[in-house]
């Protein structure tokens, strides 16, 4: 517990998933589609997928029974429902799918625990690199390797002389983020899913402008990270983003170290 939140079960669960996650990577990706399913907005969903939410919902359950769980692999509550809850767990059992298809190493897990409509507490693990980075709004955020060790994190502005970072996915072509960025001096880094909040809050970038469509589960966990380190979420009029929404599609937003 971490100040009556239960930090370390969820680190201890999110990894698990990972674990789930790293060991089928390789066999998934030699299969390639025969090994993939897509939902109803064309969404690539696979076995791993799956595994890891079955781990994450378990864990999760047994850990704090009382307390619900939104996961993008299941049937999720009508809204009715989620409106009566106070707390709740919000996860993406395997965050870049489509990444993870590719052989990259940026995919990641990421379990919030939501107090109505803001995470109080994030986890983002990062499986390939062996990474596990929390964090708790207005209180702090840390990174773990494979040692244990943690670090505390903390954003940090462009180095002295350089321009300063803005983070893309991994992808050839970004219109509406050059369009964004015209006339406004940066370097690009590329990197997946929430593991861009991470590198916000470590002080590796500095900005991350999201113009696609995303989730609650895409961004719960990695704002609470960055929101640990001293860094801001917010839609593109400068307003928090909200949670626990009728829908749960998030608007467009920035993310800021």
């Amino acid at each position: 517990m971490f100040e009556n939140v239960p930090l370390s079960g969820m680190i201890r669960i999110a990894r698990q998933a990972g674990k789930e996650i790293a060991a089928r990577q390789q066999a998934i990706v030699q299969a390639g589609e025969a090994a993939i399913w897509h939902k109803d907005d064309d969404s690539p969903v696979t076995q791993a997928d799956r595994a890891a939410s079955a781990v994450l919902c378990a864990g999760l359950a047994q850990m704090a029974p009382s307390v619900p769980v939104i996961s993008e692999e299941e049937s999720i509550p009508p809204a009715e429902v989620r409106r009566g809850w106070g707390l709740y767990f919000l996860v993406d059992p395997l965050d870049g799918t489509k990444g993870y298809l590719k052989g990259e190493a940026d995919y990641s897990v990421c379990v919030a625990l939501m107090r109505r409509d803001m995470p109080l507490a994030g986890v983002v693990h990062v499986p390939a690199r062996g990474l596990t980075y929390y964090g708790l709004p207005g209180t702090g955020a840390w990174r773990e390797d494979e040692s244990g060790m943690p670090v505390r994190l903390h954003t940090a502005p462009a180095v002295s002389g350089k321009q300063p970072v803005v983070l893309q996915s991994r992808v050839s072509a970004t219109p509406k983020l050059d369009a964004y960025m015209d006339g406004l001096p940066h370097t690009r880094l590329m990197a997946g899913s929430a593991y861009k909040f991470c590198l916000l809050a470590e002080g590796t970038a500095q900005m991350y402008p999201c113009l696609h469509p995303t989730w609650e589960w895409d961004t719960a966990a990695g704002e609470a990270v960055l929101r640990g380190a001293g860094g801001t979420v917010t839609d593109m009029d400068g307003r928090p983003l909200r949670y626990g929404k009728s829908s749960l599609l998030n608007d467009l937003f920035i993310a800021r170290g």
